[in-house]
């Protein structure tokens, strides 16, 4: 005769969606001043994912962050097609952005300015990074 285990994994789980507040960066400044939620706190987020080199600091996970250092000396072409995929991949690892589109390139010397749209659920934000190669 088997045991019986009980219902538990029978089950309905409710996921309650946690809070995005976080300290709000000042960035002209330098410094952290109250707290932000919210779209804001999102658009904080891809500041500090895109300008974070992913495997270089010990203390981040090595889900966080872009690696763009490797683009370095590449042909544009090249630049432009992993540029988008790293972009994409490093932004997905917040739960709270659903979608990364609209690419979009300007080409000045060596540098490559891209700019694109990133979707949540609570809005639409306009980002851009800026690429040396």
């Amino acid at each position: 005769m088997l045991p019986v285990t009980g219902d538990i994994l029978e089950q309905e789980f409710k996921v309650i969606e946690q809070p995005s507040k976080t300290f709000r960066l000042v960035m002209n400044s330098g410094r952290i001043m109250g707290t932000v939620d919210g779209l804001e706190s999102i658009r904080q987020s891809v500041y500090c994912i895109l300008n974070t080199e992913r495997f270089d600091w010990l203390i981040y996970s090595w889900n966080y962050g872009v690696e763009l250092n490797k683009l370095f000396g590449k042909p544009l072409g090249l630049v432009k097609a992993k540029v988008i995929k790293r972009i994409k991949e490093a932004l997905k690892q917040d739960d709270r952005i659903i979608e990364v589109d609209n690419f979009s390139f300007k080409e000045s010397g060596k540098s490559l300015s891209i700019t694109f749209t990133v979707h949540t659920p609570v809005g639409k934000i306009d980002a851009e990074k800026e690429v040396n190669f």
